[in-house]
């Protein structure tokens, strides 16, 4: 006979705000740009066209500003000709303080549309568009977000081989040895809709063309893992509330500002597809400690207890973020995220929705148990964090690479939080189990292994050239195992899970450096160097610059990313 565990959670009042972040952040704080700003930039930008052998009818619109590393901003741009936005062709531009420019980055593609003579004149209109991608997805389905249909050239992109890899087998090949060709461009739509049908949320992006309607390409836009209170998974925590008249609120206003609700929040759907509203209560007190009863209430003290996981899952994200990286919330100006537990009935899933900058967060059935571990919370704000900065296309490599990045966000924060979630650096050695989703699991198995992705049975643990027709909650496999090796390192042992055929320098078995300097370079990286249409091949080189930038071109640390990036099969091994 087992014995029950039961675990307390302290919320409480909040009345003050926290404590000065440290001196010794990566990041910057928030970024502010003024319009006079602003339109220096893009005068600067469309002056310089012509080096990038662009005329008059190509242009900039920006879309997104957020912090840059330390005395830096970043400032990512849509690149358009003749007005309409040319997909996935991006400038990631990095200023100073005084706004002059740094750094630009652009797009490896670009240099395909200079030059070319391009129709941006439609056959279908926007509403034609959306009729014909709701009638293919959800007929009879009901809109979550309303539909929006945005005039877009899409590339026609092949992927080839680079000169001296034409001869190589199939399975010799390595992601350096590929490269993506524009052979042309459509005028289409990108048709994003948001739908709930039948109780299960169906989202997609979908690119139609702008002469027939035929869908050129479409992905799934689940971006998913798959006082005092009780908690189910994380013992005796505290929780900030507020207090408005004889009410407690499940709403935390000292992190976050603006939003939906003025601060960090978790809202109660309900056993529907909506927010919900905030929770409220008429003590302190929160929760029961028990998994959710399937039918029973989700406002007594049983209903509460996944809104009181997902508050400390959502807390140590935000910590993390901000006290080991100086980074605010979603994208670094600190708005406001919440989210929204007891969504639909039965549902085994968790994911993030950029129009409300918002999380849903499932209760589970036969798989799972509620899904508010602190690891599949900070997963899904990871992804919010991809799409306020990066934008990686959830498809292909890059749909890998941003799953990973969510992976390695809730490997960060479990890390922080089972630490005592405190302090700049992350902890070393961690305490995080570099499994995700094991907590939420009732057979104990974990969604995704970190150093060994291919124990699922789908995941790969290593680049091939098939990885971009995975799912891309299995394409992030290899991605995972190269951070796990960047910051716990390989064995040597060919019969070892942590083994990789593909180090073949000295030492066989490659030094990892910690998951504190691992995760400053990879969120270097991913928020002021990677584009939407980033690959492995092409992600190996931008964390390499990061790590270069951030200790030394020589650096032990560079060494490291390349050789875990080498041990997934994307780039050559080096001696230490």
């Amino acid at each position: 006979m087992g014995l029950r565990k039961t675990l307390i959670a302290a919320a409480v009042l909040v009345l003050a705000g926290q404590a000065a972040a440290s001196s010794d952040h990566l990041m910057a704080e928030k970024a502010v740009f003024s319009p006079q700003e602003n339109a220096r930039l893009l005068s600067t930008l469309n002056g310089e066209r012509s080096k990038h052998g662009l005329d008059a009818d190509h242009g900039y619109s920006i879309l997104q500003q957020h912090p840059g590393i330390k005395g830096t901003a970043i400032t990512r741009l849509n690149h358009t000709y003749k007005g309409v936005r040319i997909f996935e062709s991006e400038s990631v531009v990095v200023t100073d303080d005084g706004g002059n420019i740094v750094s630009e980055s652009i797009d490896e593609r670009r240099s395909a549309i200079a030059g070319k003579r391009l129709d941006v004149t439609p056959v279908l209109s926007s509403k034609e568009a959306i009729a014909g991608v709701v009638r293919s997805v959800a007929p009879a389905g009901e809109h979550v977000v309303k539909p929006t249909a945005e005039l877009i050239l899409f590339p026609q992109v092949k992927t080839v081989r680079v000169a001296g890899a034409e001869s190589k087998a199939e399975s010799e090949l390595n992601a350096v040895d590929l490269e993506d060709v524009v052979e042309g461009y459509q005028l289409a739509y990108l048709v994003q809709t948001r739908m709930d049908k039948a109780g299960k949320p169906a989202f997609y992006n979908t690119i139609v063309s702008a002469r027939d309607g035929a869908v050129l390409k479409q992905w799934d836009m689940m971006q998913s893992v798959a006082g005092t209170g009780k908690s189910l998974y994380s013992g005796t925590v505290p929780l900030e509330t507020t207090l408005s008249g004889s009410t407690y609120k499940l709403l935390d206003s000292t992190r976050g500002t603006g939003g939906t609700y003025g601060g960090m929040a978790i809202t109660n759907s309900n056993h529907t597809a909506n927010q919900g509203s905030i929770y409220t209560n008429s003590t302190n007190v929160w929760g029961d400690g028990a998994a959710y009863i399937p039918g029973g209430s989700t406002t007594n003290a049983n209903g509460q207890t996944a809104a009181v996981d997902a508050m400390w899952g959502l807390k140590n994200t935000y910590d993390m973020l901000k006290n080991v990286l100086g980074w605010l919330s979603l994208n670094g100006n600190n708005t406001a995220t919440s989210i929204a537990v007891h969504t639909n009935t039965g549902y085994e899933n968790a994911y993030y929705l950029d129009s409300c900058k918002c999380m849903f967060i499932g209760d589970g059935a036969s798989m799972f148990k509620p899904l508010a571990s602190v690891d599949v919370i900070a997963h899904e704000m990871g992804h919010g964090v991809t799409a306020a900065t990066s934008n990686l296309t959830y498809s292909g490599e890059s749909g890998g690479l941003n799953e990973s990045a969510s992976d390695i966000n809730g490997e960060a924060t479990e890390a922080y939080a089972r630490a005592g979630g405190t302090g700049n650096v992350l902890p070393w050695p961690s305490a995080n189990d570099w499994a995700t989703g094991k907590e939420i699991a009732k057979n104990g198995q974990p969604l995704r292994w970190l150093w060994k992705p291919s124990k699922d049975g789908k995941s790969p643990d290593a680049w091939s050239s098939t990885l971009k027709n995975l799912n891309v909650h299995y394409s992030s496999g290899p991605n995972n195992r190269m951070f796990y090796f960047l910051a716990k390192g390989s064995s040597s042992s060919s019969s070892s899970e942590y083994y990789s055929q593909y180090l073949n320098k000295a030492p066989l078995a490659m030094t990892g450096i910690g998951l504190d300097k691992a995760y400053r370079i990879w969120f270097k990286a991913l928020t002021t160097k990677f584009t939407a249409s980033t690959n492995y091949a092409n992600a190996r080189l931008k964390v390499l610059q990061a790590a270069q930038e951030l200790y030394g071109t020589n650096s032990a640390e560079a060494k490291a990313v390349q050789r875990a990036y080498a041990a997934i099969n994307v780039g050559a091994d080096i001696a230490e």
